[in-house]
């Protein structure tokens, strides 16, 4: 069977990771705790957006990270799940959104959006 290209994340990637840029990875975990504590909203919302994001994003650490956190600041299944729904209507809106980009560009490319040659 194929290598996976998501490789586990083990203590000893953490740490190499630590090691190599010690000063942005404290800051960063900095900001990480800073952006998830409870504020205008609470920790469980903030990882309710977290999984949606990781969605739509498509990192697999961050599902799996984020899922596991919503579910210990007391997320349901079925919140968790809606999440993910929410995701997956922006992505899909968004493309159907951005057809407009392509309907304009037909417009100026000598064809009718029908795709009949302007009269």
């Amino acid at each position: 069977m194929p290598e996976s290209l998501y490789q586990p994340t083990t203590p000893e990637i953490s740490e190499r990771r630590k090691t190599l840029a010690p000063g942005i990875h404290e800051a960063f975990e900095n900001f990480s705790r800073s952006v998830f504590a409870d504020g205008a909203l609470p920790e469980k919302t903030k990882q309710l957006i977290a999984v949606a994001v990781a969605h739509v994003t498509q990192c697999p650490y961050c599902i799996t990270g984020h899922t596991k956190l919503a579910r210990r600041t007391g997320a349901e299944p079925e919140e968790i799940m809606e999440a993910i729904w929410v995701a997956a209507e922006m992505r899909a809106g968004g493309a159907f959104a951005h057809s407009t980009l392509a309907l304009n560009a037909m417009n100026h490319s000598g064809h009718t959006t029908t795709g009949e040659p302007e009269p």
